[in-house]
This record gives C-alpha cells, sequence and structure tokens, in this order.
C-alpha cells in the first residue's frame, strides 16, 4: 500500500496509523499528527480503491452504502499491511492507534470489528457503523475516540449512537465528542481528539 512512514522521538510513544477521507491522500493527516502525538512514529496509508479517481480504502454501493465484500477484503489487506511495516519500520505491532477521518475512520472501525488486538486504540472522526450483525472481538479496555457532528448528513447521530453502542458492548472504553458541523474535521474537534489522546496514551 503508498504509505509515508516517520521516525518518532519518542521511544515509548505509540505509532499513529493515519487513514484519510474520500480523495485524500498520505499527506492529508500528518499535520493532524502532529497534533496529537509530535514524538509518535507516523504510518500514513493511501486507500487503494478508485471512486471516479478519489482514493477510497474500500468501496461503496451507494452514498453511506457499503460494498461489504470489498470491506472484508480491504480490512484484511490494511491489517497484513500493518503486519508488514511493523517488521520493515521496526516497530511493535501492539503499539498502533488509528487516526482516521470518514472512510479513514470507516476503515479503522473495520479493524476493531474484524482483528483481535489490531490496534492499540483509535481517534475516529465521523466514522460509521462498518457492520452489523456480527459478534465482534474482544475490546476490554481499548480506547476510542468517536468524533461526530450532530447535524452530520452523512453520518446521522444514530448512526454514532449505534456504533457506540456495539463497541462498548465488546468492551471497548468509548469517549464521544460532538460537534455542530456537519461532516468536517474542525480544528475544536481534532483539539479535543488530541486532548484525549493525551489522557489514555
Amino acid at each position: 500500500m503508498k504509505h509515508i512512514f516517520k521516525q518518532g522521538s519518542g521511544k515509548e510513544a505509540p505509532v499513529l496509523l493515519l487513514l484519510h477521507g474520500t480523495g485524500g491522500t498520505e499527506n492529508d493527516l500528518l499535520g493532524l499528527a502532529e497534533m496529537i502525538s509530535p514524538q509518535s512514529p507516523v504510518l500514513s496509508v493511501r486507500g487503494n480503491v478508485l471512486e471516479n479517481g478519489m482514493p477510497r480504502f474500500f468501496r461503496r454501493l451507494a452514498e453511506g452504502v457499503f460494498d461489504e465484500e470489498d470491506l472484508i477484503y480491504r480490512t484484511k489487506e490494511l491489517n497484513e499491511f500493518l503486519g508488514s511495516a511493523a517488521k520493515q519500520y521496526g516497530f511493535a505491532r501492539s503499539e498502533v492507534v488509528a487516526v482516521g477521518y470518514s472512510n479513514g475512520a470507516n476503515i479503522a472501525g473495520s479493524l476493531l470489528f474484524h482483528y483481535k488486538d489490531s490496534l492499540k486504540g483509535a481517534i475516529l472522526h465521523h466514522p460509521m457503523v462498518p457492520r452489523r450483525g456480527i459478534e465482534l472481538p474482544e475490546l476490554t479496555g481499548v480506547p476510542v475516540f468517536i468524533g461526530a457532528g450532530s447535524n452530520d448528513p452523512i453520518c446521522p447521530p444514530q448512526e454514532t449512537e449505534d456504533l457506540v453502542a456495539i463497541l462498548r458492548n465488546a468492551g471497548a472504553n468509548v469517549d464521544i465528542h460532538w460537534e455542530l458541523h456537519g461532516h468536517q474535521l474542525t480544528r475544536m474537534e481534532a483539539e479535543a481528539g488530541a486532548a484525549w489522546f493525551q489522557k489514555n496514551f
């Protein structure tokens, strides 16, 4: 997978896995990583799927309707890539915290839904429920931050509430931050995610 890796200055700092939104690239969230944990190593990945020329992490059938088969395949692909990147760059596979926005937050959520110990934690900006009706792996104690818009046209509040409930039922420690700015990622929301990270890691 096309990506950027930046070695961090902090020996104990978790690795930030950056996952962009639709149409983004591996450069999009580098500023966000700097805000969250400047000393962390950074692995920023570009989605392998193109939708009208725009990079994404998995296909969708329509706005808000995921191609479930492709989602499962791409989640496996990303999980395996994290394993090989850990070997290549010499970081601990168990030390990865995902930071995702929109489509990137959805694939990060999908890692939590499908693979035990795939992430040490996650900052999910405007995520949806990746899949419904499946049993999640044990997520006891895994910290998750969700940034959401109470007037988000793409991801309505009920979707957010459903995701929070599903993650909590699997044992995750979920904190939710609400904004009034639709689907956009505001500076305030980014700062709330960074403050949450400092508290949890």
